[in-house]
């Protein structure tokens, strides 16, 4: 699994002109599966990003994950993570996952993280969103299950 994590004071995704989802302080996630992802990548990606100490302690020191902070996620489906353009100008995407899977891993992930208590708001699978967001720092974080990066 890929993740870009971004630190954000707010954010939002709308879908056909509705709010599908929209946090205050936290954590802009956009999550892509690959075709060779398992169950021990999904679980690495949740501690990894609910762990990720990405916020400022007292001493303006990153220092605090989203868990410490009480923060939210905002969490947007994004097969492009796993666009591969090293060859032409058109990427491939050979290596995401299937819609179905795709989908399947991205419920998951949203429901563990509510499960640990959480505030967790989303896009829509598969839609056309337009996300908004105002970035914190700016800090932007690459994840990678399989640790290519």
């Amino acid at each position: 699994m890929r993740a870009v994590v971004q630190r954000i004071r707010d954010g939002s995704v709308t879908v056909e002109g509705r709010i599908t989802g929209e946090i205050e302080k936290g954590l802009l996630v956009y999550l892509g599966v690959g075709k060779e992802d398992e169950k021990k990548d999904l679980d690495y990606m949740i501690e990894k990003v609910l762990g990720l100490r990405i916020f400022e302690d007292e001493n303006e020191k990153m220092n605090l994950s989203v868990m410490d902070i009480g923060g939210d996620l905002l969490v947007v489906s994004q097969f492009t993570l796993y666009g591969d353009a090293r060859k032409g100008k058109r990427p491939s995407f050979t290596d995401s996952a299937s819609p179905q899977i795709g989908e399947e891993f991205y419920n998951i992930f949203v429901n563990e993280a509510r499960n640990l208590g959480v505030k967790v708001a989303t896009g829509e699978f598969g839609a056309h969103m337009d996300v908004k967001y105002t970035n914190d720092g700016p800090v932007t974080i690459l994840l990678d299950s399989k640790k290519n990066f």
